[in-house]
């Protein structure tokens, strides 16, 4: 556990710095866990109580319908903060489903937990602000890419900004993140050279 939340405190200084009372409170609030692969941790209509931290193996979020295949949205892998974002910061009802694609070892903490002390400090609040800024920046990029590119440059874009999710991630979740169907995305596969 005490390298989990180092690994931890890593990630949340690399955003933004915090005070050492503040860092010694909110690493107290995280617990171990660990779930089997094909886990749903959060499903469509309930609201996400928990924010995680991964450790190891790989999330997805998900929406489902009845008139339209699956739609992979963000895959979450080490080290990264997890689970439905917008549904934890409003406490709505999530519209996505979460669920583990392999076993996974997480820190998990609540929202009641993390709100009590953001109201109680300030500069974990400004925290929270700054890594949301970071994490929209990068779903605004990513909606350019969807609407913008091809199928190809598309595939070449998550080649090269992650290459090492081919083997971790079935590639039909990867053909469903990338908005292409399976077959589109096995061509490209067999075709595309990256640099």
């Amino acid at each position: 556990m005490e390298n989990s939340i180092e690994i931890l405190r890593h990630y949340i200084q690399a955003v933004q710095p915090l005070p050492d009372e503040v860092w010694e409170a909110f690493s107290q609030i995280w617990q171990p866990v660990e779930y089997k692969r094909k886990t749903v941790l959060t499903a469509a209509g309930e609201t996400e109580r928990h924010l995680y931290f991964v450790l190891e193996g790989v999330q997805r979020a998900f929406h489902v319908d009845d008139h339209h295949p699956d739609a992979t949205i963000v895959f979450t892998y080490p080290h990264s903060f997890s689970g439905v974002a917008d549904s934890f910061l409003t406490q709505m009802p999530s519209r996505f489903f979460f669920e583990t694609l392999t076993s996974s070892k997480l820190l998990r903490t609540s929202y009641q937990q993390v709100k009590a002390l953001a109201d109680k400090h300030p500069e974990l609040m400004a925290w929270v602000m700054k890594a949301t800024a970071f994490a929209l920046a990068g779903v605004l990029e990513r909606q350019v890419e969807l609407l913008k590119f091809s199928a190809e440059e598309k595939f070449r874009i998550l080649l090269k900004r992650s290459p090492h999710v081919l083997q971790m991630i079935p590639h039909k979740y990867l053909a469903s993140y990338l908005g292409i169907d399976a077959s589109t995305f096995s061509k490209l596969l067999s075709s595309v050279r990256i640099e």
